[in-house]
């Protein structure tokens, strides 16, 4: 099978992925006791029964829960994914206004995670067994047991209540704007600093076996620099084994997202989805767990398509 129908075919099984996951999610939503009207009742206890079920039946609320879903994915056929019951905002418009801030925070955290683990990683495995190599294994191990949410209330702590070089408040400005990113850097170390060491140690482990292959020493007897050896030959190989781990780390990205937006008040995804499922609004918990169901798809495809770049010998049997 060539890498076309590879893609193709992996496309194709996005749709019953997403059908899977919409509906456990919206069956898990539902099936919680309460409901958005229940909650507005409780805000109002002069709504009397018969109001309370008008609103019930004007939110389609009333029905079986199979009966809803149904409803719900013919109305998402549509591009209609339905309103906040809270607000009656469109769900699509509350996703549109907090994604660039939930992608800003994932890119920035790999970005960290990358810029710090791999050169890190080759030095570890080229200098193993030294100083620098045993502080590496420390901090990736470390960075692999600390939970996310511990590690941000510790940054907190240090870079917010006590050197107060941050500020936890909810940022004003755009997100472009220099407070924003400023205000952006402490959530994206926290969410990076894991999936930084499990690079690390997947990338020094590999690397350190390459650097024992046959061709590497081949290539150092013909008498090439020594970074060229490193670069060129060890770290191409190297990164075949870093590409498959980097598609598992994006689920870790994701959830841990939604406990580091919390954390530092990060007006992302993260937070909204809290909020929703505290507030029991359907529709956009599920759109949420959809859109991050398609991310976790998408990178885990990119991987496979990388993954078949740096190593042409593959084939999708």
């Amino acid at each position: 099978m060539t890498l076309r129908r590879f893609v193709l075919r992996r496309i194709l099984l996005i749709v019953p992925v997403l059908l899977g996951v919409s509906m456990l999610t919206f069956a898990l939503v539902s099936l919680t006791p309460g409901d958005p009207v229940s909650r507005m009742v409780a805000q109002n206890p002069s709504v009397t029964a018969a109001e309370e079920a008008q609103l019930r039946a004007q939110y389609g609320l009333d029905g079986p829960v199979w009966r809803r879903y149904l409803t719900w994915l013919g109305n998402v056929a549509t591009g209609d994914f339905g309103v906040v019951y809270g607000t009656d905002r469109p769900v699509s418009a509350v996703v549109g206004r907090r994604l660039p801030e939930t992608v800003a925070l994932g890119v920035f955290g790999w970005l960290f995670a990358v810029g710090i683990a791999i050169p890190t990683g080759i030095y570890a495995a080229v200098r193993k067994g030294t100083v620098g190599d045993t502080v590496s294994r420390v901090f990736a191990l470390s960075g692999v047991s600390i939970p996310n949410f511990w590690l941000g209330l510790l940054f907190v702590l240090v870079f917010v209540l006590w050197a107060g070089w941050w500020d936890v408040r909810p940022p004003r400005e755009p997100l472009t704007h220099p407070e924003t990113l400023w205000h952006l850097v402490l959530p994206g170390v926290t969410i990076g600093t894991a999936t930084c060491a499990s690079i690390m140690r997947v990338l020094r482990t590999s690397m350190a076996e390459e650097l024992n292959e046959e061709y590497v020493t081949a290539a150092r007897a013909k008498g090439l620099p020594e970074r060229q050896v490193v670069c060129k030959h060890a770290l191409r190989n190297a990164l075949s084994a870093v590409v498959t781990v980097v598609a598992t780390l994006t689920a870790g990205i994701v959830a841990g997202a939604v406990v580091v937006e919390v954390v530092f008040s990060w007006p992302g995804l993260g937070r909204e989805l809290v909020a929703a499922i505290h507030g029991h609004e359907i529709n956009l918990v599920v759109a949420i767990t959809l859109l991050t169901a398609v991310a976790v798809v998408v990178c885990n495809l990119l991987a496979d398509i990388i993954y078949a770049v740096l190593d042409p010998r593959i084939r999708y049997d």
